[in-house]
């Protein structure tokens, strides 16, 4: 009687342990999303000086933070994991992070195919959401989820730097 009582009370200690468990913010990826702040001039005649030349009399800088052509797509670089490779290419729109599309991720075998095509979706919210690469890790789908979130994170420098 006395073993059944502290078995159920363990696995009610277990479970609530389970239950309650959070990741660290450490154990995700640190990102700078968004480029530097830099000050564009703009006149009168809406032009542009070259570079290091001062701005014309009368106007004022203007603050931007990214290029204004419209989207751009940039492509991450491959990281492998244990299952497969796997790359991202995101378009931005300014900062904001519109889209991402998963270029490469593990399907060599039939249930790591399974296992990308379900988490794919998932990792694609989970970027909007947090408009960075710093996601929540997908269950099921660890070694993938580190792996889109390291491409991710490429190309948000190469966008940036």
């Amino acid at each position: 009687m006395r073993r059944s009582a502290a078995a159920l009370g363990l696995t009610v200690i277990g479970l609530w342990l389970i239950l309650t468990f959070k990741s660290s913010p450490a154990s995700r990826l640190a990102v700078n999303a968004l480029p530097p702040v830099s000050t564009v001039p703009s006149g009168p005649n809406n032009t542009t000086p070259a570079p290091g030349a001062a701005p014309p009399p009368g106007s004022s800088p203007t603050t931007t933070l990214g290029p204004t052509s419209g989207p751009r797509t940039v492509v991450g670089a491959v990281f492998s994991n244990r299952y497969g490779d796997v790359q991202v290419a995101v378009v931005l729109s300014g900062n904001q992070i519109t889209d991402v599309k998963a270029l490469k991720l593990p399907s060599d075998r039939s249930r790591s195919r399974d296992i990308s095509d379900q988490a794919a979706p998932l990792l694609h919210d989970e970027v909007i959401s947090a408009q960075s690469a710093q996601i929540d890790t997908i269950g099921g789908a660890t070694y993938t989820s580190g792996s889109y979130a390291q491409s991710l994170q490429s190309a948000l420098d190469k966008a940036h730097g």
